[in-house]
């Protein structure tokens, strides 16, 4: 199966117009996706439910993301980018509605399902749009911006969906919040193509044996899989804090208000934001470097919780905000795992590639979050309703062996991906349809051109 051709040129202005709408999108799903995030504690008090329970809700939503990313992958491939977005805008919308109208856990864990699912088909389908619309120089750039500015949506998780749930209650904040994604769906319905060209960029229907062979083939290249472990090790620790239990740690075990807690959360967008194009800056100069960025975001990271976790009594104020900084860092390094399965597989196989890169983070997530909950349940004191700044102290320490597991991982598949780049560049030129296929930082196919091995 040949590669599908590079992005054609096109006007700057509509290339610009289709991936903001589709940038929207991808707003309103993070905005979804983190909605929980900040409202946790009412949640726990709406449902009458502890800290395993309210896990549950995160780990339905996570997990449904996880297990759909392989097959959102092929879908994307079959069907297109923009009826992926609407199908999956509308899933989030119907969630949002759900929620904001549950009293009963059963029904709460089935829309936090139904936002999971849409969201699983959302950011892959803005990263094929961008891939088509954008010449290839430009791909790393964009995808980083993609990841960062979507972030936007946990901004208006945090600080205004906090304020309007106090002000107007639970019902009216989750309706608010269905009508938001239920504009980004009427948006990318009028704005957003596949192509320049084509309205709908559709591949025939798939068949088993095509599927099988296209995700065993790239789960056989060590650049995908070190794009996986990359986006296990870098993303979990500031999703988990973002999505669930960041804003129990701040209220409960830190002592802070619910406002400035939300705060603490808008700051880590923020950083995010302005850390994401210095990051994408700096693995489009230096593509053999980029897991250097890696482990010293993992070790910054993994450093920075210690003195957390260790501090005795709550953690001052200056040391929360740095905590934050460093979290903020997280989603765009994480971002770097999309940029290996990128650059070490053709066009066509971009979408399963991507789908199997996404996993990693959110099992990790996953694990995490219950692991957070389990162990917030089993150190809590008797008698006491919430958790205490112990019992999360012993929760977050399950970090430490994700990032040992990730770390491991990434140094495996670096090396693998080095030896088949060494391995590619020394094969006969005659035989060029045997060489791995390899797509420089500027889009540029090729064994040994400016390809990242790590």
């Amino acid at each position: 199966m040949s590669a599908a051709p590079a992005a054609p040129a096109v006007p700057r202005r509509s290339a610009v117009l289709v991936w903001g709408v589709a940038l929207t999108a991808y707003v309103a799903a993070v905005f979804h996706r983190s909605s929980l995030g900040v409202t946790g504690v009412d949640a726990a008090h709406r449902f009458d439910i502890n800290a395993s329970a309210l896990a549950t809700f995160s780990v339905a939503q996570l997990a449904v993301y996880a297990a759909m990313q392989v097959p959102v992958g092929v879908l994307i491939d079959r069907f297109g980018s923009r009826r992926l977005l609407v199908a999956g805008g509308a899933l989030m919308v119907a969630g949002q509605l759900c929620f904001a109208l549950a009293t009963d856990v059963r029904l709460a864990v089935a829309a936090r399902i139904l936002v999971g699912l849409g969201d699983a088909m959302t950011f892959i389908s803005v990263l094929r749009i961008v891939t088509f619309w954008f010449p290839g120089r430009a791909n790393p750039l964009i995808v980083q911006l993609t990841g960062t500015l979507g972030q936007l949506g946990a901004i208006l998780g945090a600080v205004p969906l906090v304020a309007l749930l106090h002000h107007a209650g639970w019902t009216p904040a989750f309706l608010v919040a269905a009508a938001f994604g239920a504009t980004a769906v009427l948006l990318v319905l009028a704005a957003v193509r596949d192509t320049p060209h084509r309205e709908t960029l559709a591949g025939p229907p798939p068949r088993f044996a095509d599927v099988r062979r296209e995700l065993a083939t790239a789960w056989a290249q060590p650049g995908t899989r070190l794009g996986l472990w990359t986006h296990f090790v870098t993303q979990f620790s500031g999703a988990v804090f973002a999505l669930l239990w960041g804003y129990p740690f701040l209220v409960q075990a830190q002592g802070r208000t619910p406002t400035a807690a939300a705060a603490l959360l808008t700051l880590m967008t923020v950083a995010g934001l302005l850390v994401g194009p210095v990051l994408a800056h700096l693995c489009a100069r230096h593509p053999f470097r980029r897991s250097v960025l890696v482990f010293t975001v993992v070790a910054a990271t993994a450093t920075v919780w210690g003195v957390v976790l260790s501090w005795p009594g709550p953690a001052p104020q200056w040391l929360l905000v740095v905590l934050v900084l460093v979290l903020a860092v997280n989603g765009p390094a994480s971002i770097i795992g999309f940029d290996y399965a990128r650059t070490f597989n053709p066009t066509h196989r971009i979408g399963s590639a991507t789908g199997i890169v996404n996993v990693g983070g959110f099992v990790a997530s996953i694990v995490l979050v219950l692991a957070v909950g389990a162990v917030l349940d089993l150190t809590t004191p008797a008698g006491r309703d919430t958790p205490d700044l112990t019992a999360f102290r012993w929760a977050f320490a399950v970090q430490y062996a994700l990032w040992a597991l990730g770390a491991v991982q990434v140094l495996r598949y670096r090396n693998a991906a080095r030896r088949q780049l060494a391995a590619a560049a020394s094969a006969p030129s005659t035989r060029a349809a045997d060489r791995v296929a390899v797509r420089a930082p500027g889009g540029v196919s090729g064994a040994g051109g400016g390809a990242g091995g790590g």
